[in-house]
């Protein structure tokens, strides 16, 4: 899980870092564990933009991952670690017993031979790749791919490098610190998996270049500045000008520097004790 650098052939090259791939023991996918990811370039049913600056990118499949590890006090075993083009951190393959197959988040330290289990059992040990109820995790452990409600499945710290930690229990709710700072109640009958998550050198990684971006299906975002008035609010006027010195705005005037937008008493409100940095 290290970081490769590039000969300097062009302007271009000279910064770029990518992944070096080391920890990947397989390249082809699971066939029966994927399927075709349709991309609409960010439009609708109507074939309007609702949703700028996506198109084009290399075509993808999607893996279909675990995230609900619902096959209980089932020995798996790791067969191999994968790469994933629909997420920063890598995937592994788990195979269970009856040559059932799956794939998982892949965490720190996780490699091809390790056992794993998910369990409702308090017994269980705690080890990087095992998924249990939140009242029978340690304080203080990391955890990632946490459930917000119980049998949903992980919804959060899912990302390359991001962990969540265990602060406290009481009156039936763990005080989880998440990778944003922020302290949340979640129940301890939610599911989490042990450890942090893998990849944790691709917050480092250096694009480079534009074009690497569209190869992820992402477009250029065009300054307001550098558009017409009847594009954007701070368009037009002489030169670097604009419209004097406005108020930064988006493209349909809301503003976009401290504004905020959240609205009060929202139905998690009652689950935050302690609220992020803004």
């Amino acid at each position: 899980m290290g970081l490769k650098k590039f000969k300097p052939t062009t302007p271009s090259r000279r910064w770029m870092s990518g992944s070096d791939f080391k920890e990947i023991t397989k390249h082809e996918p699971e066939r029966s564990l994927i399927v075709a990811l349709k991309q609409s370039g960010g439009r609708n049913n109507y074939g309007r933009i609702t949703v700028r600056h996506q198109a084009g990118g290399h075509k993808r499949f999607l893996r279909l991952i675990d995230f609900k590890r619902d096959l209980f006090d089932q020995q798996g075993k790791i067969i191999a670690i994968e790469y994933d083009p629909n997420r920063s951190a890598r995937i592994a393959l788990v195979e269970y017993p009856n040559n059932i197959k799956r794939y998982i988040l892949a965490p720190v330290g996780m490699k091809v031979g390790d056992e794993i289990i998910s369990s409702s059992q308090k017994e269980t040990e705690i080890k990087a790749g095992n998924c249990l109820l939140l009242k029978y995790i340690p304080s203080g452990t990391l955890i990632h791919n946490l459930e917000l409600a119980k049998g949903k499945g992980g919804q959060i710290v899912r990302g390359a490098g991001t962990s969540a930690q265990i602060m406290a229990k009481e009156g039936g709710f763990a005080h989880v610190k998440l990778p944003s700072g922020e302290v949340r109640l979640i129940s301890l009958e939610c599911r989490a998996t042990i450890g942090q998550m893998g990849n944790i050198d691709h917050e480092a990684i250096s694009i480079g270049k534009a074009g690497r971006k569209r190869w992820m299906g992402i477009k250029p975002t065009v300054r307001g500045l550098a558009m017409n008035p009847v594009d954007h609010p701070h368009g037009g006027g002489e030169g670097k000008s604009g419209q004097g010195n406005p108020h930064p705005v988006s493209k349909w005037g809301q503003p976009t520097k401290g504004y905020r937008t959240r609205k009060p008493n929202r139905y998690s409100n009652k689950f935050i004790v302690k609220r992020r940095k803004p």
